[in-house]
């Protein structure tokens, strides 16, 4: 083991599976000379030349959709958005071209496409720049969405999703290039579809996605100075999700929190906690709660923007009411 960052991990994954598979390439702004805005690619292209880290025009949809051909005809293409608010850009390949192929096709065509993103505010990158969008694409089958919460996940999560022979999108917390975690120098894989337990508790289930998964860690190591055990899951993917771990603990906790970063309306937090209300009723002693982000655009002010996604003193309080029997009103 050794500490490296999730930008790291991330570059690792990608040039460990262009060694082994020269099927795949990589394309998107930047993504050559620049290494990406985030640095998170730089030194690809030396290895690996302009024919395989392919600069891209400033046209999402144009290199999403040849990236979309690519993988039909035998290719795997990662696609490099930008941001991830671009995904409005790119929705007809993503969601109508790529997610139904093999659906339309009978299962004779696969899509074995990659694109990597990001989400995540509080990088004073206002509304069109600091979005979490991974609930759009969570939403149309035939996508499967994966959200690394370090550096640890970010390689093993890749490597899979590079080797899926259909249609992966991964979202990267922007704030978490920088973060350290052990990874392993041997090679590994994540499998799709299996929750990490994190932390484990009797008292309350708190549930986290990407950076979210750090705010419950934190959330569970202050509610442990006050004799409460908090259970901290990582889902790791949302598409696939791994139901059974998130069913076990919450039918041994009897409560539970759902904390994401994406919009709480009609967002990740509602349809886990959906599920949970509906598959563990019986066990639960409190309704689940979900903590999103706020129904607002990203504000620029750094005041304004903070005060937008979950806290861990608000995780904290949250979890330490619903162990106390308090009644939860809705927002």
């Amino acid at each position: 083991m050794r500490e490296i960052t999730l930008s790291k991990a991330v570059n690792e994954a990608i040039a460990e599976e262009m060694r082994r598979d020269e099927t795949v390439f990589l394309l998107g702004e930047d993504v050559a000379e620049a290494g990406t805005p985030f640095k998170v690619l730089s030194g690809l292209v030396e290895e690996f030349g302009t024919e395989r880290i392919i600069d891209t025009p400033i046209s999402e949809p144009g290199f999403t959709g040849i990236a979309v051909g690519a993988a039909l005809t035998g290719s795997r293409p990662i696609v490099d958005l930008m941001f991830g608010d671009f995904l409005f850009l790119i929705m007809d390949q993503l969601c109508n071209q790529a997610a139904k192929a093999y659906y339309m096709s009978g299962g004779k065509l696969n899509v074995p496409m990659v694109l990597r993103t990001n989400l995540g505010a509080t990088r004073r990158s206002a509304a069109q720049h600091s979005q979490s969008l991974h609930a759009l694409v969570a939403h149309i089958p035939g996508l499967k969405v994966a959200l690394p919460s370090s550096a640890y996940e970010a390689k093993g999560l890749m490597k899979t999703a590079i080797r899926d022979n259909n249609p992966v999108v991964i979202f990267e917390d922007k704030l978490m290039y920088q973060d350290k975690a052990p990874v392993p120098e041997e090679e590994y894989l994540i499998p799709f579809g299996v929750a990490n337990v994190k932390r484990e508790g009797k008292d309350i289930t708190l549930i986290g996605t990407s950076s979210m998964v750090q705010v419950a860690e934190a959330a569970a190591e202050a509610l442990a100075k006050e004799g409460i055990e908090a259970e901290v899951i990582d889902p790791r993917t949302i598409v696939p999700l791994d139901e059974e771990t998130l069913l076990k603990s919450v039918k041994k906790t009897s409560r539970a929190i759902v904390i994401d970063e994406g919009h709480q309306s009609y967002g990740v937090t509602g349809e886990i906690a959906s599920r949970l209300n509906e598959k563990a009723f019986y066990h639960l002693d409190a309704p689940v709660v979900r903590m999103g982000a706020m129904d607002v655009p990203v504000p620029f002010s750094p005041a304004l923007e903070d005060l937008t996604v979950p806290t861990v003193d608000a995780v904290t309080a949250m979890a330490r009411r619903l162990v106390a029997g308090e009644m939860i009103h809705a927002a």
